[in-house]
């Protein structure tokens, strides 16, 4: 079943809520504003996500949940994000949410994070403690979570 517990999937299912929660109970609150920033957030969100898997590729490392790691990587985008790819799932969908002027979507933006910590993050976490025990230690005291 752990195949189709992908982060992917649960960043669609909140999106899916988002819109959900718009055609509730439309609400015109952020305007060109929340356009512009919402566009920005969407590129910056799938920008992060890009370098990212860039630079697991070139460490020769899974970006795949729930797989054993090679690597350590606590370069590029990984010195100021240890999930930046995570990072990237909530940005893109706080900037869709701003794009279609949504404000109630933006109750999904904790439930999205607590899921991706929870179902993925922690897990992760702990492989990678194991793995590589006190360069994993260093990196988290050097290097927060989300930002």
């Amino acid at each position: 079943m752990k195949v189709f517990d992908l982060p992917p999937l649960w960043t669609l299912l909140c999106l899916g809520s988002v819109l959900a929660l718009d055609r509730m109970l439309p609400l015109d609150l952020f305007g060109m504003a929340g356009r512009v920033v919402g566009a920005a957030a969407v590129l910056a969100g799938l920008g992060l996500m890009l370098a990212a898997v860039m630079r697991m590729r070139v460490a020769a490392t899974t970006v795949i949940p729930h797989r054993a790691p090679s690597a350590l990587v606590t370069g590029g985008v990984f010195r100021w994000s240890r999930n930046p790819i995570y990072l990237g799932d909530v940005l893109v969908v706080l900037g869709i949410t701003l794009w279609i002027d949504a404000p109630l979507g933006l109750l999904m933006l904790p439930v999205l994070m607590a899921v991706l910590t929870r179902r993925f993050i922690l897990p992760e976490e702990a492989k990678l403690a194991a793995a590589f025990g006190p360069d994993f230690a260093d990196w988290c005291l050097r290097t927060r979570r989300w930002l």
